[in-house]
């Protein structure tokens, strides 16, 4: 299989030529949002914390009398059916919402989003991406003149010139082929492979 290799300028200047494997599986919508889902979910933390109606400061006095008020018998205000009350069932800290997800699925479901990204025209192959000094400047006109506002950049290697010109690029994310996450592939609208990444990707995704 063959891509399109760009140039400087974002026009196709040759073909390169990447593995099946990797850029030319079938579109799995399921894996997909399931390598998705559990991504998101293992990146979650348990910060969130609520009181249980042993936990809340509240009186045991009884609010009122059982009988004769109208009102339905209560024993104490610490009760789940008061405002201010404790939770039934309260979110913990130590929650753990993390998704199992087997090696062979996450390289499936990654390989799919790869080779759907080609068909829709959103990955293309450039010979690499180097900058002589670490300009912010010089990346952003080199991204403008190819005609990218929102582009991920995966980079056989990315040191630190390239890494101090992109972080504040807005819309930019320029990282290597061990990070490339599912959530990034799907939300930019272009995909920049260069060719020294594409054998790390055949590796860790074929």
């Amino acid at each position: 299989m063959q891509l399109e290799l760009l140039d400087e300028q974002g026009n196709a200047a040759s073909k390169v030529d990447v593995p099946e494997t990797v850029f030319d599986r079938q579109y799995n919508e399921d894996l997909i949002h399931q390598v998705v889902v559990a991504y998101r979910a293992n990146g979650r933390q348990g910060t969130r914390a609520q009181k249980d109606r042993q936990q809340v400061r509240h009186s045991t006095r009884k609010p009122f009398k059982q009988k004769g008020t109208g009102n339905a018998r209560a024993g104490m205000t610490s009760s789940p059916l008061w405002r201010g009350g404790g939770r039934i069932f309260p979110n913990l800290p130590d929650e753990n919402f993390t998704h199992k997800l087997n090696k062979k699925m996450y390289r499936a479901g990654m390989a799919s989003i790869f080779s759907q990204l080609v068909r829709e025209g959103r990955l293309a192959v450039v010979d690499s991406i180097k900058l002589d000094s670490p300009k912010t400047k010089a990346l952003a006109s080199r991204f403008k003149a190819m005609n990218l506002d929102s582009v991920m950049v995966i980079a056989e290697e990315v040191d630190e010139n390239l890494y101090l010109a992109s972080r504040n690029l807005k819309n930019v994310f320029v990282v290597e082929p061990r990070y490339a996450d599912p959530v990034s592939l799907v939300h930019y609208k272009k995909v920049l492979v260069t060719k020294g990444a594409i054998d790390q990707l055949k590796e860790m995704f074929a």
